[in-house]
């Protein structure tokens, strides 16, 4: 797709999203602490109103389709960035993470998740300019994916995975955690401390969310421009997220219902473009296939239909369950738990 959008505004919107994420990054270092309800909910809205005034400077510096593109692309990128940051909370709380800590933990994750994306961005947008049949294989890929969210156990195994297992191996960890360092001293021994493996697990853990997110978006836009934008914006503010929705979010049971809708939505469109774009021997003689193309405007749609559907119905069935035992519903960081000797 030929960019109408102005080279000042690509190359300044790029400049301005980095410099956001590394002034982040470094209060996070500067000043490790469990936001409040009223600050996590500040800069998840400050940075969803960013996303949307962005999305506004695209309809006006571009065109409908660029800024449908970009709203379809980051609400896509977003529902699949909770999901990944519902596996966070799962690794954090079996590594036993120090809450104050957590922030650290959860930023250094999102600039992982960043570079990786970056990455399969860079490769995606080589691969589709020179073969275009690799639809068929991302329209697979996401409708496999959608399958694995929805069977039972599709988020087990967060912990000691096959990473984490072989730096164990290599190398010496103590069984502590000295504040935010990745090394330590023990009896006089240079050590790594868990946090090093937490940092592993959560790498691990976004490389394989990249292999999800990456065919999701470009079965909506084959702008690597927007493609990465919407990831960006996606990423910002989840850690903040996390500590707002708490322990509500691994409660939200419905929330990969949605997720799956949408990533087998997805593919579906993918395999349907290849289809229409087919230039493979095999396939009606290599003559492009008379299949119907799903819009831009339609797929926005049915994003946030499914995203709110889901969301709906699982609070809903969070206060019915809360009611029901008595329970008062509660949103924001869980209560620190005090360390004991033998945590990780």
């Amino acid at each position: 797709m030929n960019t109408v959008l102005p080279v000042w505004f690509e190359i300044g919107s790029m400049i301005v999203l980095v410099a956001i994420l590394l002034v982040d990054l470094l209060l996070i270092i500067k000043r490790p602490h469990v936001p409040s309800m009223r600050e996590a909910s500040l800069w998840v809205g400050f940075y969803v109103l960013l996303a949307l005034v962005f999305a506004g400077c695209m309809f006006l510096l571009g065109d409908v389709q660029h800024g449908t593109e970009f709203l379809a692309g980051w609400l896509t990128e977003y529902s699949l960035s909770i999901d990944n940051l519902f596996v966070f909370v799962l690794i954090l709380g079996s590594f036993k993470v120090p809450t104050a800590y957590q922030q650290r933990a959860l930023m250094i994750g999102i600039i992982l998740a960043l570079i990786f994306r970056g990455l399969f961005i860079l490769a995606g947008a080589a691969i589709i300019e020179r073969f275009i049949a690799v639809f068929f294989v991302f329209g697979a890929w996401l409708i496999w994916t959608a399958w694995q969210q929805v069977k039972p156990g599709g988020h087990e195994e967060q912990g000691d995975g096959f990473a984490v297992r072989l730096a164990k191996r290599f190398f010496p960890f103590s069984d502590h955690y000295d504040g935010g360092k990745l090394r330590t001293t023990v009896d006089g021994k240079r050590m790594y401390t868990p946090f090093l493996l937490v940092l592993i697990s959560l790498g691990a853990t976004d490389l394989l969310f990249a292999l999800d997110s990456i065919p999701a978006i470009f079965g909506i836009t084959q702008s690597p421009f927007i493609v990465f934008t919407a990831n960006v914006f996606a990423l910002m503010g989840l850690r903040q997220l996390y500590f707002l929705l708490g322990g509500l979010l691994e409660r939200l049971e419905y929330l990969k219902y949605g997720i799956a809708a949408i990533l087998a939505f997805i593919g579906v469109k993918l395999i349907l473009h290849a289809l229409h774009e087919n230039e493979l021997p095999f396939i009606n003689g290599g003559e492009h296939v008379p299949v119907p193309e799903i819009n831009t405007w339609f797929s926005l749609g049915f994003i946030v239909l499914a995203m709110g559907v889901a969301t709906v119905a699982s609070v809903v069935k969070v206060r019915r369950e809360a009611r029901a035992h008595g329970e008062r519903l509660h949103l924001g960081a869980a209560e620190p738990h005090e360390e004991r000797p033998g945590d990780r």
